[in-house]
């Protein structure tokens, strides 16, 4: 295999190792941040091929602890012992000249992470660990996977549970008194099918995604209702429509069928109170999402109706972000006001004292609520429109070649004059066996570095840490959170070495995206 250039180096490729146990988190394009746009540097020859990023990259030597605050963290399961007592040590290299411009400089000198000390060398004939394997994402008690789609009650359910049936049962009190205490046994039957309700409104926009083949994360019954985390964009402005309005209609239809199963029962009895409240609760749910705002399902029609005419997505959001940023300062607004002027169906004289403080409270926090929706539905467009800029081919740092017997100072001197900023650890004939973590290395006195052989400062390369130089915005973060580490190979279509890719590099790249403007 031919896997180096002309000088017996990788033919191009970049990146620091990093340690795997405390690396930055890849962000996640569902949730939010945004890659930076970074010049393409294909180059035909060696020296050309080597990516535009890294001498920016290479002003920054200690990004290997830094942590994500826009996505879940992922923390890889394996790591690599630092400690090299053991090696032999091997005759004294050429004098170091103490020149690392391109590698990292500590500061001080670091002790190296606690969870290596306990992993075997690379190379040394111990077992592997297995490749690490991504959280899930969890939100509250798992209820049941219909559609193989987790559906989870968070916490905030319990209490809103709790508000409703205080609620229904003081109504209750008033329409059937004879029911004395039992009327918060009925009132709690009334919160968990209204919740039921809320289900299959969610479960309409999944069904929507699955066939659409968006694969969905999860559902969340939540405080106000229910989320369902959809994790891909609808490629065009119809299937968003479709996938938004599935909801409230699916709520439509729901009131519906409540209204008719009410014909047959008297009104005045539990079964006839319970329906109509359904009904009517179902109708409440449809109205409201159907507001045009983000992020209520009616804004996301609004998005898909702009985004039609104009042909630009990101301007349907911009559209209907805005749209659902008013409606929560009506929301703020206009809802304690109908309630004083009894539009809502009290009089106004009932609507005083502890009621005016609670719908003030109720519509505080449903504006809270449209506001910050709407403001992570701009971020994530944002995202979304950079995401093409981030590309592995352009991330990627220079790498060299060296033998597992390598002794570290050596392995930096020669990485030096490359202008290389990472190592590849290979055997006898070429082929690339581990990746040298630029935390080990920091760790490592400078007086210690002829004595310690690079081996012991490697991660082992797994599949999941061979990605391809071709990938590029959703499809690399998806790559490489799949196998959460701190460095990844970068390899040609053709096998070559291209370098290696930094987490660091990729997350500094994203959130440098999210800052600038559309």
């Amino acid at each position: 295999m031919d896997e180096s250039g002309g000088s017996g180096q990788p033919r191009s490729g970049t990146d620091r190792p990093t340690k795997p146990h405390a690396g930055p988190t890849i962000p996640d394009p569902h949730e939010n941040g945004s890659p930076a746009a970074t010049p393409s540097t294909d180059g035909a020859t060696d020296s050309a091929r080597q990516p535009a990023a890294d001498d920016n990259a290479a002003q920054d030597p200690s990004t290997s602890d830094s942590t994500s605050t826009t996505a879940p963290a992922e923390v890889p399961a394996s790591g690599t012992e630092t400690g090299t007592e053991g090696v032999e040590h091997p005759p004294a290299p050429e004098a170091d000249t103490g020149k690392r411009a391109d590698l990292p400089q500590p500061e001080a000198p670091r002790e190296p992470d606690t969870a290596d000390d306990h992993r075997t060398l690379a190379h040394s004939g111990a077992p592997k660990n297995p490749p690490p394997q991504s959280p899930q994402p969890r939100g509250g008690l798992l209820m049941g996977r219909p559609f193989g789609v987790p559906v989870y009650v968070a916490p905030s359910w319990f209490l809103v549970a709790a508000l409703i049936t205080w609620v229904f049962g003081g109504q209750l009190d008033r329409v059937l008194p004879e029911l004395g205490a039992a009327r918060y046994l009925v009132s709690l039957f009334f919160a968990v099918a209204f919740y039921a309700s809320v289900l299959v409104h969610e479960l309409a926009h999944t069904v929507a995604a699955l066939r659409f083949k968006l694969p969905v994360r999860r559902i969340q019954l939540q405080f106000f209702g229910g989320v369902s985390e959809i994790e891909k964009e609808a490629e065009t402005p119809g299937r968003e429509f479709v996938l938004a309005f599935v909801g409230p209609l699916l709520s439509l239809v729901l009131a519906g069928i409540f209204y008719i199963a009410m014909q047959p029962v008297e009104p005045g009895t539990v079964p006839g109170v319970l329906l109509a409240g359904l009904m009517v609760s179902n109708l409440i749910v449809a109205a409201f999402n159907l507001l045009p705002g983000l992020p209520l399902d009616g804004g996301r029609m609004l998005r898909a109706v702009v985004w039609k005419i104009t042909g630009r997505p990101m301007s349907g959001t911009i559209a209907a972000a805005w749209v659902g940023r008013a409606l929560a300062v009506c929301v703020l607004i206009g809802l304690p006001l109908l309630t004083q002027s009894g539009a809502l169906g009290s009089s106004a004289e009932d609507n005083v004292g502890m009621d005016t403080v609670m719908d003030a409270l109720l519509a505080a926090i449903l504006a809270a609520i449209i506001w910050t929706g709407a403001g992570n539905s701009l971020r994530m467009a944002r995202l979304r429109e950079h995401l093409p800029d981030l590309r592995a081919r352009t991330l990627t740092r220079r790498a060299v070649p060296v033998e597992t017997d390598t002794p570290l100072s050596e392995a930096l001197r020669r990485a030096n004059d490359a202008g290389a900023r990472a190592l590849v650890v290979v055997d006898a004939e070429g082929t690339p066996l581990s990746l040298v973590r630029e935390a080990a290395i920091v760790g490592v006195p400078e007086h210690r570095r002829p004595w310690v052989a690079v081996s012991g400062l490697a991660q082992d390369i797994t599949d999941g840490m061979r990605v391809s130089a071709e990938l590029a915005g959703e499809d690399l973060l998806d790559t490489l959170r799949a196998t959460p580490a701190t460095e990844y190979l970068v390899v040609e279509e053709t096998g070559e070495i291209y370098g290696v890719l930094s987490a660091a590099d990729v997350e500094r790249a994203f959130v440098k995206a999210m800052a600038r403007p559309s």
